[in-house]
C-alpha cells in the first residue's frame, strides 16, 4: 500500500480549497506525503486568492500518479486531477455542479483507498444540499463512504456498519446515530445499535491506542432516566447492551448522566487520556458533538469508524459566508491530517 494521503477537494464554492492551500503553506510537517485529489485550477485559484503583498501564491504542481506526490519539491501543493474541471462555480453559492465535483472526488479517493493505492483519506467539507442537488443519494461523507465500502466488499450497506467519532486532544465521542431528525434518533436507540456501537468503538480504539479503551456510555434521558422516572431507555435498552458488551470483554461503563459524563471523560490539557474514560458513547448527533465542538472547532477531527479504510475530516462545514475571503482557519484540517497519519500507520 502507498503511504500517501489523499485530501479531497471539498465543495469548490466553499472554504475547502482555501484551507487546503493554507495547510500546505502553514503546516509542511502535516502535509508531507499528502496530495489533493481534486481539480488543479480550483486549488490554483484558492492559492492565488491567499497571496498577499510580499507573499506570493503557493505553487500548485499537477501530478499524474499518486506516486509522484512524494517527488514534488517542498513548497508545492501536489494535485491529482481526478474529476472533470467544474465550470460556473460561484463562491458561496449552492450548486449541483459544485456538489458533483465534491462528491466525485470522494468517490475517487474511496475507491483508491479500498484498492490499497493510498493509506488514508482526509475529506475537506462538502455541502449536503449541493451533494443532493448533484444526485448523490447520501446525506454526507459517512454514508457515501459506507456505500462505496459495501460495494467494494460485495456486501449490503447494513453489513458494513459505521460510526462517527469526533475527537480532539481532550475528548473523544462516538455516536450511536448520525444524520437524522431528533425524533428518529430517539427511535434509533435500540439494543442492537448500542451494542454494535460499543463493538465498533472497542475494535477501532484498541487498534489506535494499542490497548482496550475505557468506554463511558451516556444515557438518553436527563439524569440517565433517574431510575425510570424520566424514561425507560436506560433500564430497558442501554444498560442491557452495556452488560452484553462487558460479557464480551469490552470495558464499557454506564449509562451515565449525559450532562456530566463528558466532563468526566475530558483529559487535562497536555496529559493525554487522563480522563476517567477514553471515549464517550453518545446516543445521538448533537448530544455527542456539542461538547467536543465547544472545546474548539479548530481542534476537532471527525473520524469514521468501521470502514476498511482510514478517513478523517475537519470538524466544520463549507462556511459559504466567508469563502474566498481568506479568513478560514485550516487548523482542524491540519489536525485531521495528523490523525490520518497516526491511524494509517497504527
Amino acid at each position: 500500500m502507498s503511504g500517501a494521503i489523499a485530501i479531497t477537494l471539498g465543495d469548490p464554492a466553499g472554504i475547502g480549497p482555501e484551507i487546503i492551500a493554507k495547510a500546505f503553506r502553514n503546516a509542511p510537517d502535516a502535509t508531507r506525503g499528502a496530495f489533493v485529489a481534486g481539480d488543479v485550477a480550483t486549488v490554483r485559484r484558492a492559492s492565488q486568492a491567499l497571496a498577499r503583498p510580499g507573499q506570493p501564491a503557493w505553487p500548485v504542481a499537477e501530478i499524474e500518479t499518486v506516486a509522484e506526490a512524494a517527488c514534488v519539491p517542498p513548497g508545492c501543493i501536489p494535485v491529482l486531477q481526478v474529476i472533470a474541471p467544474p465550470a460556473n462555480i460561484v463562491l458561496g453559492q449552492i450548486s449541483a455542479e459544485a456538489g458533483r465535483a465534491a462528491g466525485d472526488c470522494v468517490v475517487w479517493a474511496a475507491r483508491a483507498a479500498l484498492r490499497g493505492e493510498i493509506a488514508a483519506i482526509v475529506t475537506a467539507p462538502l455541502h449536503k444540499e449541493a451533494l443532493a442537488a448533484a444526485g448523490f443519494p447520501y446525506p454526507g461523507h459517512t454514508e457515501l463512504l459506507q456505500a462505496e465500502a459495501a460495494a467494494h466488499m460485495g456486501r449490503s450497506v447494513a453489513e458494513v456498519p459505521v460510526r462517527m467519532m469526533l475527537a480532539n486532544d481532550e475528548l473523544r465521542t462516538v455516536l450511536v446515530s448520525i444524520h437524522m431528525s431528533l425524533r428518529d434518533a430517539i427511535e434509533a436507540v435500540h439494543f442492537e445499535g448500542v451494542l454494535q456501537t460499543l463493538r465498533i468503538t472497542h475494535r477501532a480504539l484498541s487498534h489506535a491506542l494499542g490497548r482496550a479503551p475505557r468506554i463511558g456510555v451516556a444515557g438518553l434521558n436527563p439524569h440517565a432516566g433517574e431510575g425510570g422516572l424520566f424514561g425507560s431507555e436506560e433500564r430497558e435498552i442501554i444498560a442491557p447492551a452495556i452488560a452484553a458488551a462487558r460479557a464480551e470483554g469490552i470495558d464499557a461503563n454506564g449509562p451515565h448522566a449525559p450532562d456530566t459524563v463528558f466532563m468526566r471523560a475530558r483529559a487535562r490539557q497536555g496529559v493525554p487520556d487522563s480522563g476517567e474514560f477514553d471515549v464517550v458513547i453518545a446516543m445521538y448527533h448533537d448530544q455527542g458533538l456539542i461538547p467536543v465542538k465547544y472545546l474548539g472547532v479548530e481542534k476537532g477531527v471527525n473520524v469514521t469508524l468501521g470502514l476498511p479504510l482510514v478517513r478523517t475530516s475537519p470538524d466544520h462545514g463549507t462556511a459559504f459566508d466567508i469563502a474566498g475571503a481568506g479568513l478560514a482557519d485550516a487548523s482542524s484540517l491540519v489536525e485531521a491530517l495528523r490523525m490520518a497519519k497516526a491511524l494509517g500507520s497504527a
